[in-house]
């Protein structure tokens, strides 16, 4: 993200609305591949995680299409430092209660 992409609240913060945006488009430059949707976003002490889900493998039906989750790790003015899938799953997929 440049400058130009977010303005920072007066307090000098990214909302979670900005490294929401920040985190799925500089993945996405990555990946070459438009995310889906942004699962997670949590602020830490140095930055942010987000947590992104992008379709890796689109099939029909799209139920049956491979997803991934990938944590992006940014710092405070919400530019990428790195990232790495912690998951992969069919869209379809519902997660089991413990």
């Amino acid at each position: 993200m440049t400058s130009t992409d977010h303005q920072d609240t007066p307090s000098g913060h990214m909302t979670a609305l900005q490294v929401m945006r920040g985190a799925s488009e500089q993945l996405a430059e990555l990946l070459g591949t438009a995310p889906d949707s942004v699962s997670a976003v949590r602020p830490g002490p140095d930055g942010w995680t987000a947590d992104v889900e992008v379709v890796e493998l689109e099939r029909v039906p799209d139920t049956m299409s491979i997803m991934a989750t990938y944590r992006v790790t940014l710092d405070a003015q919400g530019q990428l430092l790195g990232y790495e899938r912690i998951r992969r799953y069919a869209r379809g997929q519902l997660d089991r209660q413990r």
